[in-house]
């Protein structure tokens, strides 16, 4: 039996709408005489991610956190803060083609919203990227105490964007993401790139 057509969207945040730059990183990295790709290494180890990801620490503590185990290697804990701090200004780059996706589509009158695993920080970004007013919801799972891919974030992304599971189409990047709004009963696309553009156009078919 054919899905129904989508008629709400879902979209990842990072990787999907934000870009970051890896040169950034790289750049503080070199700076500070740290390992490549360390800063990322240890913020995103999942008993240190977990945590901030679900709301019960703050991105501050979060990234405190990133600074202690940084201390040694760094040369001492006010550098390692430094390093954090220096790494944490830069709050990556909008998608241009993407957005104007998702201007399209909402002025098909199409529900969009972001589903994103995010921290206590993400209005913040949202405003100083002026993507505040580019959705028509924010589903963010630091504000919920739950994170994708579990079923329970769906469920609530869905509400917020009232539109049942079977006719919301979903966005990410990451396949354990695109596995878990399926199981939760919504059409799912695997982020590719701008290429994918024409397909999601297709399946939304405005």
């Amino acid at each position: 039996m054919a899905r129904e057509r989508a008629t709400a969207l879902l979209l990842d945040l990072d990787g999907v709408l934000r870009r970051w730059d890896p040169a950034v990183a790289a750049e503080v990295e070199r700076e500070y005489g740290l390992a490549d790709g360390v800063l990322s290494e240890i913020a995103m180890q999942w008993g240190r991610l977990r945590p901030v990801l679900t709301g019960q620490v703050s991105h501050a503590d979060w990234m405190s956190s990133v600074a202690d185990a940084l201390a040694e290697p760094a040369g001492g804990p006010d550098r390692a803060r430094a390093a954090v701090e220096q790494w944490q200004r830069y709050r990556g780059e909008v998608d241009t083609e993407v957005l104007d996706f998702v201007r399209e589509v909402r002025a098909a009158g199409i529900r969009v919203g972001l589903a994103t695993n995010a921290t206590d920080l993400l209005d913040a970004d949202l405003a100083a990227l002026d993507l505040a007013d580019e959705v028509d919801v924010v589903v963010n799972s630091s504000t919920l105490g739950v994170h994708k891919p579990a079923p329970e974030y769906f469920q609530a992304a869905c509400v917020a964007v009232r539109t049942p599971p079977a006719r919301v189409l979903f966005v990410d990047d990451e396949d354990w993401a695109i596995r878990g709004a399926r199981a939760a009963g919504l059409s799912a696309h695997r982020w590719g790139g701008h290429a994918d553009l024409r397909y999601l156009r297709a399946a939304l078919d405005y």
